[in-house]
């Protein structure tokens, strides 16, 4: 398949695309990087063609290095068309190569110089990408095989070695990566066996046969080997693939899965297939511990434990408790005991739901969204998903700024000061593009230009990378959320209360982070990641994947083009202390230390302005600082501003909170269907498309998680209008559930 991207029609396009029907390829045509992208994403295309020519109709190199950001393109060749030019001196091709281009191809209209051009691709370079394709199916075959793999390079260095070889002998994959095979006593043969060995291997010739070899904590084992050259380029040996079965004590090879062995494209699939690399674990070392030598060095080292000096707030307040129990009558003696117990529980901001009665909707949403997913999972049922994550694009949206927005998407933004601003009129307006729009006007308001000593156009730039990285395909987590987080951020900013505790730098990381908070959000929760195994899972240890993924991507966009790195011209200690402000807010907003936060920010910040308040120290504006204006408190209050933005849907106005509903139902409708075709956990499974109650899913959430949270955030910044909307929308879904209705609106 081939795509043509070609801003206008032309003798250059016309003679590719008549190259494609003689030579049979499947031909799309583009002529916008948008169209191009979207495109390539759904159909995968083998060759792209690009026109460079005219660089006012698009940036040709940017929409490559964008595509070359997708997993998608990394078996695809990517042709740069360029102008023909004879009176200059040639010009170099490492800036397009740097760009992702595959190759260059001089403009020239001719059918046949076009068709040929298409037939050399065919037969060299994109025959070749689906040999490289094929090694993943092999590296799959190898990662799985039951067999311990072994492949060294022909001077005998370890380039790979297979999950099994690694529980066979005790090793990591990185302590043999790239080691000499006599820097790794693994092998105890005598040199005369060695020889023999040798001079098989060398000669072309597979070896088998049986030996003994020493495993990392030194223990022998027998195993049986077959040793097999691999002839490579220039009909010289290449590589050897060792492939080694343990044997039992009858000298019987146990009984193991057939294997396929890889052909010499080691070197460049290793570093890929790292990551999928699950540790080795020596069974003997974990059950060994039960010796009379262990039991006696567990006892000293605890006596130590005992004797440190270190001693964490909490420890003090067991400690506190434990010296008033030895002279308490019994009855308090009893309860200091259950005290006691609740405090060394790790879950100590966390309520417990009940066992009687317990509201399945409520049950499934701490489920789904305040674990980490493995707890749902029985035994050792941890399941491996094929599926990828999302990657990156780069900026695709057409040049804008304040000075020239259409007048419908003006008019869509003349009331965003305004809680009730409604963002899907704007997103209509912005044919599902409303971040760009609303975050240059945000932006513009707030002064974060001059703050971060950024062009306009840098920060127009910024944003359209943002955007692009958002998934439209998501019924909620899309660039429309991170405009309406983006908005309720700004409107919380705008708060006196607010103002008078945050600083300028926080003002703009506060925004930055609403921005990005949920950039290149795949649709699913973080249960769902960890149960399907992702690779995200796994680059982040199940804890805050998602989270984790959105902060760390969106300083990888901006700064890895200038054109859109709006942080380039800060100073160095300003730029680290904002990125550690952005990072924690966008972090806060991961729902398991939601019940933290929020009785965090109650005793530290509610509670000491209330007393304040009783004792008639209103006016006292030195002690109300003090509470505002400590660092752990501005922290706080940070953290609770972004959490309130993120999941203030239900103090929207009434519309608005209906089709929000309805978006994250979908959302979560589609993750039960996939975990359901996977055989996955289902995470929620009230969330079943045909059964489930939208009314009472939107109760429980707003029971569970927003009346505590949005009553201590309202006590602090003052926010009348937003508890009259949440206490109008708890009326309308109490008066669709009261009538057994479990859709978003009631029959007309």
């Amino acid at each position: 398949q081939v795509l043509l991207v070609f801003a206008e029609e032309d003798e250059q396009s016309n003679g590719f695309r008549w190259a494609c029907d003689k030579a049979g390829f499947r031909c799309n045509i583009a002529r916008t990087p948008q169209s191009a992208l979207e495109c390539f994403l759904d159909k995968h295309h083998d060759i792209i063609i690009i026109d460079h020519r005219h660089s006012r109709y698009f940036d040709a190199e940017a929409l490559c290095r964008s595509i070359r950001t997708t997993k998608a393109s990394e078996n695809t060749v990517i042709i740069c068309v360029v102008q023909r030019h004879t009176d200059r001196e040639e010009s170099s091709i490492l800036p397009l190569i740097s760009a992702g281009f595959t190759r260059r191809y001089i403009e020239n209209s001719s059918r046949m110089a076009c068709y040929n051009e298409l037939i050399q691709l065919e037969f060299g370079q994109v025959q070749a990408q689906f040999k490289l394709r094929a090694c993943n199916s092999l590296f799959t075959a190898l990662e799985k095989s039951q067999e311990a793999i072994e492949i060294t390079s022909e001077d005998h260095v370890i380039q790979y070695v297979n999950p099994a070889f690694e529980t066979m002998m005790g090793y990591q994959i990185g302590e043999l990566i790239e080691k000499e095979l006599t820097e790794v006593p693994i092998n105890e043969k005598k040199a005369d066996f060695l020889d023999t060995i040798n001079s098989c291997i060398k000669i072309g010739k597979e070896w088998q046969g049986m030996y003994y070899a020493k495993k990392k904590n030194g223990d022998s084992i027998q195993q049986n080997v077959k040793i097999l050259p691999v002839i490579g380029q220039g009909g010289k040996i290449r590589h050897y693939v060792s492939i080694s079965r343990l044997c039992n004590d009858n000298n019987k090879v146990e009984k193991t899965c057939e294997c396929i062995q890889a052909e010499s494209q080691t070197d460049t699939q290793t570093c890929r297939h790292k990551d999928m690399r699950k540790g080795s674990l020596d069974v003997r070392s974990t059950t060994s511990r039960g010796s009379d030598g262990s039991s006696q060095r567990r006892r000293s080292s605890m006596a130590r434990v005992h004797s440190m000096t270190i001693e964490a707030p909490i420890t003090k307040v067991i400690n506190i408790i434990n010296a008033a129990q030895e002279s308490s009558p019994m009855p308090v003696a009893e309860a200091l005991d259950r005290a006691l117990e609740i405090l060394r529980t790790t879950e100590l901001y966390s309520p417990q739901l009940g066992t009687k009665d317990e509201d399945p909707h409520t049950s499934d949403l701490v489920g789904g969204l305040m674990t980490d997913g493995l707890r749902r999972l029985s035994g050792n049922e941890y399941i491996l998903s094929a599926k990828q994550t999302h990657q990156v694009v780069g900026s695709l949206s057409s040049p804008i700024s304040l000075n020239d927005i259409p007048p419908r998407i003006t008019q869509a933004m003349e009331n965003e000061e305004q809680w009730d601003f409604d963002i899907f009129e704007l997103e209509a307006a912005t044919h599902k593009r409303p971040l760009v729009y609303l975050g240059l006007k945000i932006f513009a308001r707030f002064g974060i230009c001059e703050f971060l000593n950024c062009s306009e156009s840098t920060l127009r730039s910024w944003l359209q990378v943002i955007e692009a990285n958002y998934h439209s395909s998501n019924s909620y987590h899309n660039s429309t959320h991170s405009a309406d987080v983006l908005h309720a951020t700004a409107y919380f900013l705008s708060k006196e209360r607010v103002k008078q505790t945050l600083d300028p730098i926080d003002e703009v990381a506060a925004l930055i982070a609403a921005t990005v908070h949920d950039v290149d959000h795949p649709g699913r929760t973080n249960s769902f990641l960890c149960n399907a195994g992702s690779e995200l899972a796994i680059l982040y240890n199940d804890t805050a994947v998602l989270e984790s993924h959105h902060a760390a991507l969106a300083f990888q966009l901006t700064t890895r083009d200038g054109k859109c790195n709006i942080f380039k011209n800060m100073e160095r200690n300003e730029y680290r202390t904002l990125r550690q402000v952005i990072i924690d807010m966008v972090l806060a907003t991961e729902m398991t230390k939601h019940f933290e936060h929020v009785n965090k920010f109650v005793n530290s910040i509610n509670k000491p302005l209330a007393a304040l308040e009783e004792n008639g120290n209103n006016g006292d504006g030195e002690s109300i600082k003090t509470v505002l204006r400590s660092p752990e408190n501005r922290i706080l209050i940070k953290r609770m501003l972004i959490k309130c933005a993120d999941i203030s849907n239900p103090c929207r106005p009434r519309e608005q909170c209906i089709e929000w509903a309805g978006r994250i139902s979908e959302e979560y409708f589609a993750q039960t269907d996939e975990e359901r075709r996977q055989g996955l956990p289902v995470v929620m499974p009230v969330f079943d498309r045909n059964t489930c109650s939208i009314p009472k899913s939107q109760l429980s959430f707003i029971d569970y998680f927003i009346i505590d949270m949005f009553d201590a955030w309202d006590a602090f910044a003052d926010l009348p209008n937003l508890m009259e909307h949440l206490n109008n929308n708890i009326k309308y879904w109490k008066g669709l559930d009261g009538r057994n209705l479990r859709v978003l609106r009631p029959p007309p």
